[in-house]
C-alpha cells in the first residue's frame, strides 16, 4: 500500500506539473496584456500617455520581458519556496488571496459534495430497490433532466423566481455563517441548489445501475434463500459492493464541483476562488490563474488518491501494490 501511494502521489505530482506547463503556456498566448489592463482600471488617460520606456520598465518588474521557459522555471522555483507570486491586477500576495477566498469555495463545495453525494445514493438505492414503481420513474425522470441542466442556466433561473419575481431570497452576495448565520443560509440556499441537482442526479444513476447489477448476483441469491431480511441483504451483501464504482465517481463529482464555482460563483457574486479566477482570466492575470489552477489540480488529484485507497477497504479482492 505504501509503494502505490508513494507511486501515485509521483504520478500526481508529474500530472500537475504538466496541466501548469500548458496553462503557462495558453494565458500567455492570449491576445491581450495584463499591464494595460492593470493601468486601464486605474486611469484611462495614462494608456496615451504612458512612455515606451515606461512601459519596459513595468514588463521588467514584472518579468514579463523574459523567454516564457525562463518564466515558468522562475515561477516554479519561488514557488517551492512558498511564493506563488503577485497579482497584477489586485496588487496584492496570491497566498493572502487564497487563504481570504478557499474557505468560502470550499464551504460551499463542501456543502453541495455532501448532500448531493448522500440524497444521490439514498435515491439511487430507492430506485434500485423499488425498480418499475412509480418512485423509480419519478426519479430517474428527474434524475435524467438534472443531468442536462447547465448549473449557470439553473442559478439564473433560480434568482429570477425566488428572488427578482418572489423575493423571498437575496439575489446575491455573502455573508459569514460565523456573523449572521441565518443570511448566509438564505444567500446560499439558491448556489447550493443550483449544483445539487447535477450532483444527486449523477449519482443517483450511477447508484441505481451498481445496485442493479449486484441485486442479479449468485451471492444475494444465496442470502436470500437463507431468509435473511430485506435490511441485511441491502447493507451487508449489496451496498457495500455496489459503492466500489458510486466510490469511483465520487473524484470525478468533487472536480465537478470545484468546476461549477466558476458559474456559480459569478452568476451569486460570491467573492471566492471561482470568481477570482474568472475574473483573473479576463484581466489576464497570469499569476492568479497559474495559482489556482495548481490548487484545483492538487485537490483533485488528492481526491482520486484518496477513491483509490477506498477501493481496497470495500473490496478486499483489489490488491494496491
Amino acid at each position: 500500500m505504501t509503494t502505490y501511494i508513494i507511486r501515485r502521489l509521483i504520478i500526481g505530482v508529474i500530472v500537475l506539473l504538466l496541466v501548469t506547463m500548458v496553462v503557462f503556456l495558453f494565458v500567455r498566448l492570449l491576445p491581450g496584456d495584463p499591464l494595460l489592463v492593470y493601468m486601464a482600471s486605474f486611469d484611462i488617460q495614462r494608456l496615451t500617455s504612458i512612455s515606451q520606456e515606461n512601459y519596459q520598465n513595468l514588463l521588467h518588474q514584472w518579468g514579463l520581458d523574459r523567454p516564457i521557459p525562463v518564466q515558468y522555471v522562475d515561477w516554479l522555483g519561488k514557488l517551492f519556496q512558498g511564493d506563488m507570486g503577485k497579482s497584477i491586477k489586485l496588487q496584492e500576495d496570491i497566498g493572502t488571496l487564497i487563504v481570504q477566498r478557499m474557505p468560502r469555495t470550499a464551504y460551499i463545495g463542501m456543502i453541495g459534495f455532501v448532500l448531493g453525494t448522500v440524497g444521490g445514493i439514498a435515491a439511487g438505492i430507492v430506485c434500485a430497490l423499488r425498480r418499475g414503481s412509480w418512485m423509480d420513474n419519478t426519479i430517474t425522470t428527474i434524475a435524467n433532466i438534472g443531468m442536462t441542466v447547465p448549473v449557470f442556466w439553473l442559478g439564473i433561473l433560480l434568482m429570477y423566481l425566488f428572488a427578482y419575481k418572489l423575493g423571498w431570497l437575496p439575489t446575491s452576495g455573502w455573508t459569514n455563517p460565523l456573523d449572521d448565520f441565518w443570511m448566509s443560509c438564505k444567500q446560499l440556499i439558491m448556489p447550493i441548489s443550483s449544483i445539487l441537482l447535477g450532483g444527486i442526479a449523477g449519482m443517483a444513476r450511477m447508484t441505481r445501475s451498481c445496485m442493479l447489477e449486484v441485486m442479479r448476483a449468485d451471492y444475494v441469491r444465496t442470502a436470500w434463500s437463507k431468509g435473511l431480511s430485506e435490511r441485511v441483504i441491502v447493507i451487508r451483501h449489496q451496498l457495500k459492493n455496489a459503492m466500489i464504482p458510486v466510490v469511483t465517481a465520487l473524484g470525478g463529482a468533487l472536480g465537478a464541483i470545484l468546476g461549477g464555482s466558476v458559474f456559480i460563483e459569478t452568476v451569486f457574486a460570491i467573492p471566492g476562488m471561482g470568481l477570482l479566477m474568472t475574473n483573473a482570466i479576463f484581466d489576464q492575470d497570469y499569476q492568479v490563474v497559474q495559482a489556482g489552477v495548481l490548487l484545483f489540480g492538487a485537490i483533485i488529484i488528492f481526491s482520486n488518491l484518496m477513491v483509490d485507497i477506498l477501493w481496497g477497504w470495500l473490496d478486499p479482492r483489489i490488491r494496491l501494490a
